[in-house]
């Protein structure tokens, strides 16, 4: 945790770091969530809250998880962009002209943030030719979900069969269906399947709201899902209560918003 920041920001060491973070966060909040959902990595801090994977399983498998996704793809051939102020519609529609290389749709964060994943030539092409509003390049080392991933998928899924999954002590929603399930053989299928194909996160968002979820508390480092939460409970009649805990400053002061709450 406390580097050399190159160090960290590889895979490998950033996707264990993040579980620990987000895990024990949950633990000292002290308080039982009725439904989740983790972005990409988060799903599988996500299923070990519900008591579907274990902790020392889930450690065990990010790290392979990020080992297998560097392996994938050598530092510097990939990368991930973040496009802002235009619709997943007209994104994929401009995806379609890049001829050379590999570039798709990663995540759909929120209406109008989209991530672009593949080859790093194959960005810089398909971002000349979405011309957004803005974009941002991300600092990763390897371009996640999308089809380069395709071997780490296949021996990620080789590890996710040899580990137990219990049913969910409650439910959470995928990243790659945007359904609520409750099923351990549920888990592991969305968990292969998650690394090769999108964060279906706006989706995942709005059926949290559908169901009428009134407080949501992201757990880990910074407020970018709380920042996507937001945005795209705007057009909602009552938009969520958000909160985020990253530190034991945020924790105690969650803590006793929750209690003023109950």
């Amino acid at each position: 945790f406390e580097g050399p920041e190159e160090e960290l920001k590889l895979t490998k060491n950033t996707q264990p770091a993040l579980l620990i973070l987000s895990f024990v966060a949950y633990v000292l909040l002290g308080k039982e969530a009725l439904i989740a959902a983790g972005h990409s990595l988060g799903e599988y801090s996500a299923l070990v809250v519900t008591g579907s994977l274990k902790f020392e399983d889930a450690l065990l498998l990010v790290q392979k998880r990020g080992m297998y996704m560097q392996e994938a793809v050598p530092v510097g051939i990939g990368a991930m962009a973040a496009v802002l102020g235009c619709s997943y519609e007209d994104i994929e529609k401009a995806l379609t002209k890049i001829e050379k290389g590999v570039v798709e749709i990663a995540n759909w964060n929120s209406q109008e943030q989209i991530v672009i994943s593949g080859h790093k030539e194959a960005v810089d092409k398909a971002l000349a030719v979405i011309n957004p509003p803005r974009s941002i390049i991300l600092p990763v080392s390897a371009p996640f979900h999308c089809r380069l991933m395709k071997s780490a998928e296949e021996k990620l899924s080789y590890d996710l069969d040899q580990v137990e999954f219990k049913g969910l002590k409650f439910p959470i929603i995928t990243n790659v269906d945007a359904k609520v399930i409750h099923k351990g053989d549920e888990a592991r299928d969305a968990l292969k399947r998650q690394v090769t194909q999108p964060v279906l996160w706006f989706k995942s968002m709005e059926i949290l709201l559908k169901e009428k979820v009134d407080l949501f508390v992201e757990l880990g480092p910074g407020k970018v899902l709380s920042g996507l939460a937001k945005r795209i409970s705007r057009k909602w009649a009552s938009p969520p209560t958000l909160l985020n805990v990253e530190d034991s400053l945020t924790l105690e002061k969650v803590r006793e918003t929750i209690s003023g709450m109950l």
